[in-house]
């Protein structure tokens, strides 16, 4: 144990993080703490993580409650010995963080004042259902898998009264599912998630939602790409109709099934290592080309969009390929991504064809200097040998940062990218 008390920061757990969002506490004032420990669980702007503590004591303070938003480095708990007297520290605390803010604005009193921000009502409602069933639970956390605590969450349950089925009671999938409330009394934030609710004939109404970490961090960083990188388009059409019947071939040897994104992954990543200026950054006084390719997929998720990143994607084989893309998808949408699965995209692949989109354009993805826009197959009629027959052609647009990418170099790796998928044998040498 520490001879005097320690101060619990907000942590920066990403290159985007500005602030984190207390989900919930797994401790209270007054419990026992060992270095290891979980104290909260945090909402990032990519994922939901972890706060572990690094101090052995009591728990002393706590300062924001659930729910509520801490910028990077601001004071979260304090930690001590158990009748230590913590309320000096936190007031030398604050007063220097004051001084620090006087300082930032000592040149700033003539301005006009700030207006007062004042917090929105957070309405509740409350429904009765039933009360079922306890799950074991250790040192006070729920025992329960991260896509059980998240269906749990978004279903409005509470998880401590799910019984669990896993090892030693842990709570899974399945528990969830099964589970069938009828008297638990369940509370709904209605300003962080958005609910449809029933409309009255000619009855105007809205529903107003504190926006997220992520949604925040998207908002600030493709305003940033958009208003701060040049873009240009390139769009071209691809007949797919060997990529299909090659596909079909795959799929029956492949070990894990090839989908039609995981030919462009492989067709994007071959095409960058030809065209190797397109696999860079702008850095402002420099730019960056990267020998090593590291593919970006955007994956939509309830709260916005998130890129994990396949590393060495030039390096691997379309069923490697399939199987790591599955895996990241299914972990961004249970916010079980951590830093490494999100940082170091060198290009980025954005696809909306499953959701019928046949033509879009994507806002680059920092530090990319560009981003593939993949539309969906169309079957349309197409020229062939001078004839007017029915083919399978497909959308890409490439937004380009013109800073670093010209035409001509944006122009032959579509026309590279473009070949790979017309003749999918390329891809396979």
């Amino acid at each position: 144990m520490n001879d005097m008390a320690e101060v619990i920061r907000m942590p920066k757990m990403s290159d985007t993080m500005e602030e984190g969002t207390i989900a919930r506490w797994l401790i209270k004032v007054g419990d026992k703490v060992k270095s290891g420990d979980i104290l909260a669980e945090v909402e990032t702007d990519k994922a939901t993580m972890e706060l572990e503590s690094y101090e052995d004591g009591t728990l002393l303070y706590i300062g924001p409650k659930d729910g509520e938003s801490v910028v990077v480095d601001g004071v979260l708990a304090i930690i001590g010995e158990a009748d230590e007297d913590y309320k000096t520290l936190l007031e030398a605390h604050s007063a220097n963080a004051k001084k620090i803010n006087e300082g930032i604005n000592e040149d700033q009193s003539s301005a006009t004042p700030s207006p007062v921000v004042v917090e929105p009502e957070i309405e509740l409602v409350e429904e009765e259902v039933e009360i079922k069933e306890t799950v074991v639970s250790d040192n006070g956390r729920v025992k329960a898998s991260p896509l059980a605590k998240k269906m749990a969450k978004d279903l409005g349950y509470d998880i401590a009264r799910i019984k669990g089925s896993g090892d030693n009671g842990r709570v899974i999938k399945k528990d969830v599912e099964a589970y069938q409330p009828e008297k638990e009394t369940v509370t709904t934030d209605k300003s962080k998630s958005f609910v449809p609710q029933p409309v009255a004939l000619g009855e105007e109404s809205y529903q107003e939602v504190n926006v997220s970490q992520m949604r925040k961090t998207i908002a600030r960083r493709l305003a940033e790409s958009k208003f701060s990188s040049p873009h240009f388009y390139l769009t071209m059409e691809i007949n797919m109709d060997r990529a299909i019947e090659a596909r079909k071939s795959m799929n029956d040897m492949s070990p894990v099934k090839i989908s039609f994104n995981d030919l462009v992954v492989k067709a994007a990543a071959a095409s960058l290592r030809q065209h190797p200026k397109v696999n860079a950054s702008w850095l402002g006084d420099k730019i960056r080309y990267n020998h090593h390719i590291h593919m970006g997929i955007a994956v939509a998720v309830d709260e916005g969009l998130l890129v994990p990143v396949v590393r060495f994607a030039d390096q691997k084989s379309l069923s490697q390929l399939s199987s790591e893309v599955k895996e990241l998808a299914t972990m961004a949408a249970n916010k079980q991504l951590q830093p490494e699965h999100w940082e170091g995209n060198t290009f980025t692949i954005s696809n909306l064809g499953m959701f019928g989109i046949e033509e879009f354009t994507a806002i680059i993805n920092p530090p990319d200097a560009a981003i593939l826009a993949v539309g969906g197959i169309k079957q349309t009629a197409v020229v062939k040998d001078g004839q007017l027959v029915p083919g399978n052609v497909m959308k890409v647009t490439m937004s380009c940062d013109h800073r670093v990418v010209d035409g001509a170099t944006g122009s032959a790796f579509l026309q590279t990218f473009k070949e790979l998928l017309e003749d999918p044998v390329k891809l396979l040498v």
